[in-house]
């Protein structure tokens, strides 16, 4: 196998982490919705959570992204 597909099977492969970003992202959207139609009173104090998990979630994608370009463009 030559170095550049190796390096092309790598950044496809690191860009993996953006799917489980996805998949994590729905999850605990849904989850909030569902909560917060059953006991709406306290979604409101449940929204900076779930601000705070997208933003880490959000984040582990993004660095996932960035190992990719790093294994791509090196």
């Amino acid at each position: 196998m030559e170095a550049e597909a190796a390096k092309y099977i790598g950044a496809g492969l690191a860009m993996l982490g953006m799917i489980g970003a996805g998949i994590g992202l729905g999850v605990m959207f849904g989850n909030y919705f569902q909560g917060a139609l059953r006991n709406p009173t306290a979604a409101a104090q449940e929204r900076p959570m779930l601000f705070l998990g997208m933003a880490l979630t959000e984040a582990l994608g993004i660095f996932a992204l960035v190992i990719a370009f790093l294994i791509l463009f090196s």
